[in-house]
């Protein structure tokens, strides 16, 4: 049985989930999160709890059952809670602005590099610092990710884009060895 398919999951006051026709629709202060689930895996909600159980114990089953669950519970954190990734910008004159639905990086190019923010998720930028918030975990891990390969940070210098809690490994340069 898997591991973490079969761990129930509990429900934080505030948080309703209903399951229709293999669709999970979960609602909370943050938001309203929908997945539609697999035909392998039935959902159960009990008064304060969720349990996903699999049909059979065919391999596909057995993924779907743990991949439920986690999905499930990162649904249930991001309508409670909601998710928040922090991204630095390291570069001189380098700068982050959100212009309506978009995050305007401008980074060492010519152009100004754009990524388009989701609905529902809410971004601010504070000096060099880029903050995401939201509910749905996918999403805003995606802009962080998409946000910082626009000028992924490079070893030698530290300049570019890092998530806050990243350490960059830093390389020394070529050293001259004489000769002549």
């Amino acid at each position: 049985m898997s591991r973490i398919g079969k761990k129930p999951i509990d429900l934080p006051s505030g948080v309703t989930v209903t399951v229709s026709g293999g669709v999970v629709t979960a609602k909370g202060s943050k938001g309203t999160l929908t997945y539609e689930h697999r035909p392998e895996v039935t959902i159960n909600v009990e008064e304060k709890q969720i349990t996903v159980e699999r049909q059979n114990d065919e391999k596909a089953s057995k993924a779907y059952h743990g991949l439920t669950r986690a999905l499930i519970q990162n649904m249930v954190i991001g309508v409670s809670e909601g998710y928040k990734r922090e991204l630095e910008i390291n570069g001189v004159g380098w700068t982050a602005q959100v212009q309506g639905k978009m995050l305007n990086l401008n980074v060492g190019y010519a152009d100004t590099r754009q990524c388009p923010i989701p609905m529902g998720v809410e971004v601010e930028v504070k000096g060099n610092r880029i903050t995401i918030t939201g509910p749905d975990k996918q999403q805003v891990g995606q802009l962080a990710a998409h946000a910082r390969s626009q000028r992924p940070p490079e070893p030698y210098n530290g300049k570019g884009i890092k998530y806050a809690e990243e350490i960059i490994i830093r390389k020394e340069g070529k050293a001259f060895a004489g000769g002549g």
